[in-house]
């Protein structure tokens, strides 16, 4: 197999070299990948109340569910990142593509929902692999800086819109196939990275990576998961024993591992990058955007479906004006940053979102589907201009020997972000919910406890009741389920003007040029 030939680091004036024909067609090839495993963290909204209803996880499942593959993506980003530094960054991509194609297939097929579980945590593990990979071959491809920013933005906007596509995706397939179709759709998709990325894709690895350290691959993992946990369990259970132990174990380790990364001279993660006000300020705006996109996504979903009673279809056809809007947004942002410092765009953006939530808190769980509507546009907004933005700023801090690292960072704020958006707003909605709802007289103890758990659920066990007590337990769960979810969009709205906060004041120092 003929090989690309290395791209050249410079001209011979020592001007970086544009990149031509080949280097766009890497650039489509590596979006592939980008699409689906961003895809793949919200795709299975649109699935949940199908799955709820075949597969019938507790609250808690319901949300692992959705989460365990976020939320091992992310444990696992920095370390497979420096993996491709040392291994070679597209020897790793193409690795992940095959086992995630695989892997998505036994998902498809889950008959239980700690099948599922299981399956979707193995896909965060090859997710992790595919991640890191794009973004840091986007690095060594395009060495002009403004063809990188145009190419980040692209990336990016994929990145960032593939999670508003996913419910998409999801509603067009459950309007014609059972919910495991929502997983299949990665085989047709990366198929073609196997096939042309040893064709367009140059391998690129870092020449002197260091020494491994399995033990802060541990470390990071038993700081992240513990939290999570924790998390979801006091949403369920409340201030029991556990959250204390799981949240002391999880601190503990994100305070070992950092201690770690400091006294290493080669760390998995260079915390010091973190002392820089623009790289720190840009991680946390890429964690802070996400976070905004996966929760409204998460109880909008739910609401137009199992509320307002539209189709997967009807449902995920009211989000394609956000999707386009942030795609839009996302890729305007590159000539807009020539007339405005980035920390006005940013700040512009999150200041979008944080009007998307107002909206839905001021209009109530009542208002016309249009608000939704117009509310997801302005989170799209906000979201494609930041995390364009931001993702820029994070690579143009270190120097190309470290890209995988810092990519690493990147994506691992976007998964964090994706795992909080859900395991903190979705747990407080899940919390406020059965807290709220009340059982009405007549309605069976255990198809009771069953409606507790999730929206989802209501609707399953109602079914099976008399039309009357049916009628009335949905009444009484949707008007729980919205409760939450006005008090969740009020402290989205808090979380993004904090947000704007911190774009404020870190991106100072920030610059077009960078």
């Amino acid at each position: 197999m003929t090989r690309p030939a290395p791209v050249p680091t410079t001209t011979p004036t020592g001007v970086p070299p544009r990149a031509g024909r080949r280097q766009w067609a890497a650039l489509v090839v590596l979006m592939l990948p980008v699409l689906l495993v961003s895809v793949d963290n919200t795709v299975l909204s649109f699935a949940l109340p199908e799955i709820s209803t075949a597969l019938q996880p507790s609250a808690a499942g319901q949300l692992w569910i959705v989460d365990v593959y976020s939320l091992v993506l992310a444990g696992l980003l920095v370390a497979m990142g420096s993996m491709g530094d040392r291994f070679g960054r597209r020897k790793l991509l193409l690795i992940g593509a095959s086992g995630f194609a695989v892997v998505s297939v036994l998902a498809a097929f889950s008959t239980s929902a700690e099948q599922l579980i299981s399956a979707r945590a193995v896909l965060g593990f090859f997710g992790a692999m595919i991640m890191p990979a794009t973004l840091s071959l986007l690095r060594s491809t395009f060495l002009d800086r403004e063809q990188r920013r145009l190419a980040i933005a692209v990336w990016a906007s994929g990145f960032a819109a593939g999670s508003a596509l996913g419910p998409i995706v999801g509603g067009v397939l459950l309007e014609h196939f059972a919910w495991g179709s929502v997983f299949l759709i990665a085989v047709p998709v990366l198929v073609p990275l196997v096939i042309a990325g040893p064709l367009l894709l140059t391998e690129s690895r870092d020449p002197d990576p260091g020494p491994a350290d399995p033990q802060s691959v541990v470390l990071s993992l038993a700081a992240m998961a513990p939290v999570v946990a924790a998390i979801k369990l006091l949403a369920t259970d409340g201030l029991v024993w556990p959250v204390v132990v799981l949240a002391v174990v999880g601190v503990g380790s994100g305070w070992l591992f950092v201690r770690r990364q400091l006294a290493r001279p080669r760390p998995l993660l260079d915390v010091r990058l973190f002392t820089n006000p623009v790289f720190a300020g840009s991680v946390m705006v890429n964690l802070l955007a996400v976070v905004a996109l996966v929760a409204f996504l998460f109880f909008t979903t739910q609401h137009l479906q199992l509320v307002v009673g539209l189709r997967p279809l009807q449902a995920a056809m009211t989000l394609v004006p956000g999707l386009v809007v942030m795609i839009l947004a996302g890729l305007g942002v590159v000539r807009v940053v020539r007339w405005l410092r980035p920390r006005t765009i940013v700040a512009i953006g999150l200041a979008s979102a944080a009007l998307a939530y107002a909206a839905v808190f001021a209009t109530g769980a009542g208002a016309p589907v249009a608000v939704f509507v117009v509310a997801f546009a302005f989170v799209g907004l906000g979201v494609g201009a930041a995390e364009t933005i931001s993702n820029d700023l994070i690579i143009a801090a270190v120097p190309p020997n470290r890209a995988g690292a810092a990519s690493a960072v990147s994506e691992t704020a976007y998964e964090v972000g994706a795992v909080l958006g859900t395991a903190v707003l979705g747990s407080m909605l899940t919390a406020i919910y059965r807290g709220a709802l009340v059982v009405p007289e007549g309605v069976p103890t255990e198809v009771g406890e069953a409606a507790r758990e999730t929206l989802g659920g209501a609707v399953a066990v109602s079914s099976g009741l008399p039309d009357d007590l049916a009628t009335s337990l949905l009444h009484a769960a949707t008007d729980a389920f919205d409760q939450g979810l006005v008090v969740t969009a009020g402290v989205g709205a808090l979380v993004m003007v904090a947000a704007v906060v911190v774009a404020l004041t870190t991106l100072r120092r920030a610059s077009s040029a960078d």
